[in-house]
């Protein structure tokens, strides 16, 4: 990454700990949003990890974020759980949610859990590869703060990035992970293309006008982005209809605001969904991760149209950039480091992280 320096997991952890600790939160919920931001910055999802903490700051010095310790169950069943997030970051409550779902998808074969009144939870990956690292499938989707996403014919934002994760273990190989945004892309991937100086490809964004644009900046402050296809005749309809699906279940399932109805003051109330499957109820588990290995291992291998560019499968980048990244470091914009040097400063933290 062009201008910008390299920092070992270490370091990063103890970063975000200050800032945490610093803005109050309790040390339990600290650590779960700690891991959900380190599984991105591992795996080179860089828009939803550390980056997200200068945001962070801005939103709870306006009062949008609580700074945790309120979550509480509101009903809960056997297969069933309804959390509210105490207003706070989405990390601990969806950690926690997605945790209960497992646990009881392993005395009745599958549970849901929902969360509202949740703020930003990270990377929607990390939740349903909870599940499947501990054998299980697991699915994760959320709403978001703001508008983003323009309904096919549309003229303005109604849904947040509105992203699924569906996670699956596998024998021998890491487990397929799934982790897309309904829209042809994620904000984060225009917010990073501004940190980096770089324009946007055409079709991932609109202006403040409505006009597609290649300018990252004007892209990332209008925050209009087409739904995943892009136009109408490469299916961006489909793209529209995902990200409904992931509102319905996220918002008005959990009993969450939905984003157009947020009035841009008080705490968030953003809503969640995770479910957790367990394999073993329906055969046998060997059998199930075998026949997992055989599907990612037939993909792999399959005839490419690149003889240079090998068939992936979903997780396989991300897998790559966690073994590069455990071993030689993550790279962090110097953008991002001014930025994060004024949050800690803002906040009382130690900053860290070198320049």
């Amino acid at each position: 990454m062009a201008d910008s320096v390299t920092v070992s997991e270490a370091t990063l952890r103890r970063q975000m700990a200050a800032l945490l600790a610093a803005w109050g939160m309790p040390g339990d919920e600290a650590a779960a949003s700690i891991e959900a931001m380190l599984y991105a910055d591992l795996r080179g999802i860089d828009s939803h990890g550390v980056a997200m903490m200068p945001l962070y700051g801005e939103w709870l010095a306006a009062g949008k974020l609580g700074r945790g310790g309120a979550m509480r169950v509101v009903a809960e069943t056997p297969a069933t759980l309804v959390l509210d997030g105490g207003g706070g970051l989405g990390h601990a409550p969806g950690t926690k949610a997605m945790l209960a779902a497992i646990a009881k998808a392993r005395a009745v074969g599958v549970a849901v859990a929902t969360v509202r009144n949740s703020g930003h939870y990270g990377a929607a990956g990390h939740y349903a590869r909870l599940a499947a690292d501990a054998g299980l499938i697991g699915m994760s989707m959320t709403a978001a703060p703001s508008p983003a996403i323009v309904p096919t014919f549309g003229r303005h934002g109604m849904f947040g990035t509105n992203p699924i994760a569906f996670a699956v273990p596998a024998g021998r190989n890491p487990p397929f992970v799934l982790d897309m945004a309904t829209s042809t892309v994620a904000i984060g991937k225009l917010h990073l293309a501004v940190l980096n100086a770089k324009p946007v490809p055409k079709g991932w964004a609109f202006d403040a006008e409505g006009r597609p644009t290649e300018d990252a900046e004007a892209a990332y402050a209008a925050k209009q982005l087409t739904p995943l296809g892009g136009s109408r005749e490469q299916g961006s309809h489909k793209g529209y209809g995902l990200a409904a699906m992931v509102e319905l279940l996220s918002t008005f399932l959990a009993g969450a605001t939905w984003t157009v109805d947020y009035k841009g003051a008080g705490l968030f109330d953003i809503g969640h969904f995770f479910l957790a499957l367990d394999p073993r109820f329906f055969r046998s588990e060997a059998e199930f991760r075998a026949d997992v290995d055989h599907f990612v291992d037939t993909m792999r291998a399959m005839p490419r149209a690149d003889a240079d560019q090998p068939v992936l499968v979903a997780g396989d980048p991300e897998e790559a950039q966690r073994v590069a990244r455990s071993k030689n470091g993550i790279p962090i914009p110097t953008m991002l480091l001014d930025k994060l040097k004024k949050t800690c400063a803002d906040a009382g933290a130690e900053f860290v992280l070198a320049r």
